[in-house]
C-alpha cells in the first residue's frame, strides 16, 4: 500500500507449486505474482533465454501480513 506517496512494502508467502514456502516483499498488493525459472536451451535455439512461468494468485481473505498467494496450476 502507499501512504503519502511513500511505497510501503509487505511480506507475502507463496503456497503450493514450485515456489512453495518462498517469502517475498511486494508493494500495492498485486492480484497475481509471476514466478519464472530458467530452462536449459539446446540446439538451434541455444542463444534464446526461455523460462518456465508459474502464476500465484492472492488470497483475498488474508488482510494482514504475511499476505498469501496460492499456486494456480491452470495458468497462464
Amino acid at each position: 500500500m502507499t501512504h503519502d506517496g511513500v511505497t510501503e512494502w509487505e511480506t507475502a508467502l507463496l503456497e503450493g507449486g514450485p515456489a512453495d514456502g518462498a517469502v517475498i516483499r511486494l508493494a500495492n498488493r498485486p492480484g497475481v505474482v509471476q514466478v519464472t525459472h530458467p530452462c536449459t536451451v539446446e540446439g538451434s535455439a541455444s542463444e534464446m533465454r526461455i523460462a518456465a512461468l508459474y502464476v500465484y494468485r492472492r488470497d483475498l481473505r488474508v488482510k494482514e501480513e504475511p499476505l498469501r498467494y496460492g499456486f494456480d496450476p491452470v495458468s497462464p
